[in-house]
């Protein structure tokens, strides 16, 4: 199929989408224009249309139909003569599509591959080598590996800055990437450090109504709401649905994350009929797009599930906690933080129906699975360790339920520091 033959299967709508996402983070993920080079033959000018038709797909998030296009891409490049480089990108386009279909070994690997012929071919410090590294670095933070993906994140905007000025535009998407590494680990004020720098490049480039924007404006949105910084979250939040429901349209699976952080802020402010009616879309949406066993919706199960028992629906929570800590050990393993929080959440609905010594067990296993991904104080450590305090209380153990309050107070006394001088 052709390129001109492909976008005209497109709706009108969905043109309108595409138009819009180009030059959005996608695209800079993956390295340069949609198309890439026409270099070589008719072998390379076929595996770039099979590669545009699966990127338009992508670009509009139909992964489901872009897969079978940049497989039919991959194969065409392993059986023929083709340049390393048309073959890197082939695997990158593989690997970005299996992290995306929660296949996070297959796209390790295939990206790792992509990686090493692309370096072959352009050299370690090329920007394409930049973009992999990014791939690479998403990639890792969804296996829960933050310290390899802080690694090569650090790398891809080393590479970028030997030849881009800090103040280019397309210096942002890195920063970015770093500051969303930041805030799984713990770490707003660096996060947020990342932040201000990459807003001040992406509004005066790109403008207020692009969907890369908005994705950042939810991004920030989802910082100021674990920062307790609601007001300054609602007003971001609100501006990137707008821009996202324009483009996508109201029902898509790329608004999820915004309506997530939308529930967080409800949710704070004891809303919770309107937070759980976002996070059941949220849901609806995960499922319909990525399936029931896939880790988005793993991580939205949990989210729901915390709901449930903040308004003691312990009945309700107990089918949507077991099946979120089944949905995320079996997706993402039992050694990530999610699976833990997870864990968290199922133990605090085994302590009300008075299962201590199976809530104690998974209270251990989170919190040895934190201590050893992040550093001491980081601000889910400190839920586990209330969740073990409750415990200790309920069982009669007050020394020991003391000392852990002591220490959570210490990690929230320490964020909410750093929160402080940040808004100050």
């Amino acid at each position: 199929m052709t390129v001109e033959a492909g976008m005209a299967t497109l709706k009108q709508r969905d043109c309108k989408r595409l138009i819009l996402f180009m030059g959005c983070s996608f695209v800079f993920l993956l390295g340069g224009k949609v198309n890439g080079n026409a270099e070589g033959g008719k072998t390379e000018q076929s595996c770039n249309a099979l590669r545009s038709m699966a990127r338009m797909h992508m670009a509009l998030g139909n992964y489901a139909k872009a897969e079978p296009l940049a497989e039919q891409a991959l194969s065409l490049a392993k059986t023929e003569n083709v340049s390393d480089s048309q073959l890197s990108m082939c695997l990158l386009d593989m690997a970005w599509l299996c992290k995306d279909r929660g296949r996070f070994d297959d796209a390790e690997v295939m990206c790792k591959d992509g990686l090493e012929l692309l370096e072959k071919a352009r050299g370690k410090n090329h920007p394409y080598v930049a973009y992999t590294l990014r791939i690479l670095g998403s990639i890792y933070q969804e296996q829960g590996r933050y310290s390899s993906a802080e690694t090569v994140l650090n790398r891809a905007l080393g590479v970028m800055l030997a030849s881009h000025s800090s103040t280019d535009h397309i210096i942002a998407p890195f920063q970015v990437d770093i500051a969303k590494l930041l805030v799984a680990r713990g770490k707003f004020t660096e996060a947020e450090f990342y932040y201000v720098q990459a807003r001040a490049l992406i509004d005066k480039s790109y403008g207020p109504n692009h969907l890369y924007t908005a994705r950042v404006l939810g991004d920030v949105a989802r910082l100021y709401t674990l920062q307790g910084r609601y007001s300054e979250a609602e007003i971001l939040i609100n501006r990137a649905l707008a821009v996202q429901q324009e483009v996508y349209g109201p029902d898509h699976h790329m608004t999820a994350p915004t309506l997530l952080t939308m529930a967080g802020i409800c949710k704070a402010r004891q809303d919770y009929t309107e937070a759980e009616r976002l996070i059941e879309k949220a849901l609806s949406l995960s499922e319909s797009n990525y399936g029931q066993e896939h880790p988005v919706t793993g991580k939205i199960l949990s989210r729901l599930g915390r709901l449930y028992i903040a308004q003691d629906r312990y009945t309700e929570a107990r089918d949507v906690c077991q099946r979120a800590v089944q949905v995320l050990e079996d997706s993402l393993g039992s050694f990530n933080d999610h699976t833990a929080m997870a864990l968290n959440n199922l133990a605090k609905l085994y302590a009300h129906q008075g299962r201590y010594a199976e809530a104690e067990v998974l209270c251990r296993r989170a919190l040895d699975t934190l201590e050893q991904i992040f550093d001491r104080n980081h601000p889910n450590t400190a839920d586990i360790l209330e969740t073990m305090a409750q415990l200790c209380d309920k069982t009669g153990n007050h020394a020991e339920a003391a000392r852990l309050w002591r220490r959570v107070e210490q990690i929230r006394s320490h964020t909410q520091a750093a929160i402080a001088k940040v808004i100050k």
